[in-house]
């Protein structure tokens, strides 16, 4: 007899929680999801589905990588951020739950103002803060920037899926420097690395060995990156732009310290993400 959906979708859950995965059925979910090709709540609609052999060994074969610390995001080929399904390949940071509150308070901020707004997003990585910017404020245009060959391409994919190439500029380069003589920007966002290199060893494995370490390392005080970043931001801001620059919640801050050295007479606000932590530095210039 075939084995069914259900009979497989309780074995692989219990196979990846006998290998130390936080939420085994969760993750056996979006598996069998991705090689059946149906939605996580489909499944539940077709427990007595039968499964052909081609399908157990696609699973079975994603399930051993898994296993084996890669990322469920690399294994399906996607991951959603913001309401939208953004596509993601080894050598692309993996976009997180906590970047959404750096777009809620970029939106936030648009719709305050009363004139179309030019963004910058340096460090796009897949794209993910830059389009969902886009697609939540359609006055809005966004120039994206990245330092990774790979990165631009799977960030240029996910704006031509999701519609936003006419409003959605790409470019590869460190920080603001492919931008000279584009702005001045009205908003300017960036997730930068933020784990000190002394970090980065104790990272989870899927994380340490699988992500691209470009995304990641910040230096030996995880301030790095920002310093680069303060150097650029006085010649891209307009004068009276909104900066919000993502951070780890032990380096909130310094980062924030930076901001003001680069700003006399400015202060910085720092938001807290839902687990009450210190996540994004806000500089409004007057």
């Amino acid at each position: 007899m075939p084995l069914t959906l259900l009979q497989v979708l309780r074995g692989s859950a219990a196979y990846l929680g006998r290998v130390g995965i936080q939420h085994p059925r969760l993750e056996a979910e979006i598996l069998m999801g991705h090689v059946l090709q149906l939605e996580r709540i489909d499944l539940y609609l077709q427990f007595d589905l039968p499964l052909a052999d081609p399908d157990l060994r696609s699973l079975r074969s994603m399930l051993r990588r898994r296993a084996g610390g890669t990322p469920v995001a690399y294994l399906v080929g996607e991951r959603h951020f913001f309401g939208l399904r953004l596509a993601i390949r080894e050598g692309v940071l993996i976009p997180r739950p906590e970047s959404e509150l750096l777009v809620e308070l970029a939106l936030a901020r648009l719709a305050a103002q009363d004139r179309h707004s030019l963004t910058a997003d340096l460090g796009t990585g897949s794209g993910c803060l830059g389009i969902a910017i886009a697609v939540g404020a359609p006055g809005a245009r966004v120039d994206a920037v990245d330092l990774s060959e790979i990165a631009v391409e799977v960030a240029r994919s996910n704006v031509s899926r999701l519609g936003v190439g006419d409003r959605v500029t790409l470019f590869q380069g460190s920080w603001g420097e492919p931008l000279a003589g584009r702005g001045p920007y009205d908003l300017i966002v960036s997730n930068p690395p933020y784990v000190t290199s002394s970090e980065l060893a104790a990272l989870d494995p899927g994380v340490r060995d699988f992500e691209p370490k470009l995304a990641l390392d910040a230096g030996g005080d995880g301030l790095a990156p920002y310093r680069e970043l303060m150097a650029e931001l006085p010649r891209l801001a307009a004068p009276r732009a909104t900066i919000l620059l993502e951070v780890d919640p032990n380096r909130a801050g310094g980062v924030a310290g930076l901001a003001a050295q680069a700003w006399p007479g400015v202060s910085p606000r720092v938001h807290r993400d839902l687990s009450g932590r210190d996540r994004v530095v806000d500089v409004r210039l007057a």
